[in-house]
């Protein structure tokens, strides 16, 4: 690879890695060390592995084909694009809801007495709609890069410090993790959004076909991936960084995380405010909220974006008439997105896990079929056979694909024919 026209293709995994740090990282990974300590850190790791495919087949097969995986599905059969379309439906409404009720959470812990944190929601959906529809999205996204950068900066040292004061956990409060049923609901939870949702390779697709028309080069395959390899490992390392920090601060405690988005928020910047000491609150409250601020833009853009082209797709006639980015079929997507994400937040609003775990859980249902998509479209004849998978990464998907298939069946049986 030649490392000018590879710093040329660095974007797309770092946008992808600002829409995976957020709810999966901020408030599930904490949670999970703070209800079972370092029990999860090899579950959370082996889920990292056996999604990693599937992600990767994102930008693999934009960069060896010049088109975005919807694209790929629809060579597949339209079956495909109905398909990924019902998922996306299913699933894009408590995923915003849940994203933006955190979010709403830290504002309305860092202003207090200013808003409800209602109003918070509606503000934050309508300001980024604002955002995304006048193109002042770019320009965001560039600043957050480097604050993400310092979110992880900070997560490490707060770390380091929480590892100086040792690992204490009170053995009357200790929960061993077993497979249970109750067990396995929140595993599922917890990796549902490990490190993010499948569906968000989709839009990596696009992104690196962005990429490459703004800078006008086209990365090779090698060098997409080398970016995309950059934000994942990156992720991975935060998930377990964020996972130690519940662990090493609530674990064996009197101490929960409340379901209340508000105080949630201000039980998570305080871990880093005791590790970190008082000085470091309005650099953690800031990169905090920068991140999610991140992510709820991320995917408020990403869908009207991602359903505009899949619905020219299933009416060819459509996109005749509309062929530029943003139109009145965007405009269309992004009211019915805002409408059904307040309404859910409007009935979960007081019960910000149970919507994470909702979200999250639903994400990982959806998981195996569309893992199973992007398996098809990257060995498909379109694909070079030099830039189809290796041998191990067939095998890892396969391998990945029947593990969350086993927990799907396992979690779907459960709840239809036990509960």
């Amino acid at each position: 690879m030649n490392f000018k026209h590879t710093l040329k293709s660095l974007g797309p995994g770092l946008l992808w890695a600002g829409a995976a740090i957020g709810v999966s990282h901020l408030v599930q990974s904490t949670r999970a060390g703070a209800m079972f300590g370092f029990q999860l850190v090899g579950i959370i790791l082996l889920f990292n592995l056996i999604k990693y495919p599937f992600f990767e087949f994102g930008p693999r097969y934009a960069a060896s084909t010049g088109e975005s995986l919807l694209d790929g599905y629809k060579r597949l059969g339209k079956w495909a694009v109905i398909l990924y379309f019902i998922l996306t439906i299913a699933t894009m409404f408590t995923l915003q809801a849940a994203i933006t009720v955190v979010t709403a959470g830290l504002f309305s812990y860092i202003f207090p007495e200013i808003f409800s944190t209602f109003t918070w929601t509606v503000l934050i959906l309508l300001i980024a709609s604002l955002i995304i529809t006048v193109g002042k999205y770019s320009v965001l996204d560039k600043v957050i890069k480097f604050i993400i950068i310092g979110l992880a900066i900070s997560t490490i040292i707060a770390v380091i410090s929480a590892i100086t004061k040792g690992f204490h956990p009170n053995p009357k409060n200790i929960r061993p993790f077993d497979f249970k049923f109750n067990n396995i609901a929140l595993l599922l939870a917890f990796a549902g959004w490990m490190p993010s949702a499948i569906d968000i390779s989709v839009w990596h697709s696009f992104w690196t076909i962005a990429k490459s028309k703004s800078t006008g080069y086209k990365p090779k395959v090698k060098e997409a991936l080398f970016d995309f390899n950059i934000g994942y490992i990156g992720t991975a390392i935060l998930s377990i960084g964020f996972l130690t920090l519940g662990a090493l601060t609530m674990y064996g405690s009197d101490e929960h995380f409340s379901s209340n988005g508000t105080i949630f928020a201000g039980q998570l910047i305080s871990l880093f405010t005791l590790n970190l000491g008082s000085w470091a609150y309005v650099i953690i409250a800031i990169a905090a909220l920068s991140t999610m601020i991140s992510t709820t833009l991320t995917c408020l853009d990403a869908y009207p974006r991602i359903l505009k082209p899949a619905t020219e797709l299933l009416i060819p006639k459509l996109k005749k008439n509309n062929n530029t980015n943003w139109n009145w079929l965007s405009w269309s997507w992004l009211g019915i997105l805002l409408l059904g994400t307040m309404i859910i937040i409007k009935f979960f609003l007081n019960g910000m896990s149970l919507l994470v775990d909702l979200a999250t859980t639903l994400s990982f249902l959806t998981a195996p079929v569309l893992g199973y998509l992007n398996y098809k479209v990257i060995t498909g004849n379109n694909v070079p056979k030099k830039y189809q998978p290796k041998l191990w990464l067939k095998i890892l998907s396969w391998v990945g694909l029947t593990i969350l298939s086993a927990f799907t069946i396992y979690y779907i049986i459960w709840k239809l024919f036990i509960l």
